[in-house]
């Protein structure tokens, strides 16, 4: 079985590397992007964009924001599971995005044992949902 591939948009480096350490060392391939414009031009390079097993994406972002580069995400990539890690949860923007189709909207500080739990089921949910 290959890694699952997951993309990380965040624009703070210790976040990146955190998400990075713990999924790696959970059986990820970690792919990063330190903003929502990096990730779309990172994931349009890729040969077969659909590669991707989740994004992981934070909001409050500079150049484009975690809002437009979900928006994104889920009109070219509506397969690929959308995760939301923010450090300035709100309900309005979760019940948004929910709408939106994300996964899960999760608050930062995260444990290590909690993310790589959410990060799990929708990995699993996203492969089974593709065997029909």
């Amino acid at each position: 079985m290959s890694l699952e591939r997951i993309l990380v948009v965040d624009d703070e480096p210790d976040v990146r590397k955190s998400v990075r350490m713990t999924l790696t060392k959970a059986g990820y391939d970690v792919i990063e992007a330190e903003d929502g414009d990096k990730a779309i031009k990172q994931i349009k390079s890729n040969d077969n964009p659909f590669k991707v097993s989740l994004i992981i994406c934070d909001i409050h972002m500079p150049k484009v924001n975690g809002i437009e580069a979900i928006a994104y995400f889920r009109k070219e990539f509506p397969s690929v599971p959308v995760l939301v890690l923010t450090g300035e949860p709100e309900l309005a923007g979760a019940t948004h995005l929910f709408k939106q189709g994300i996964v899960d909207y999760l608050a930062k500080p995260i444990s290590p044992e909690k993310l790589t739990q959410v990060v799990n089921k929708a990995v699993r949910d996203h492969v089974f949902k593709g065997q029909v």
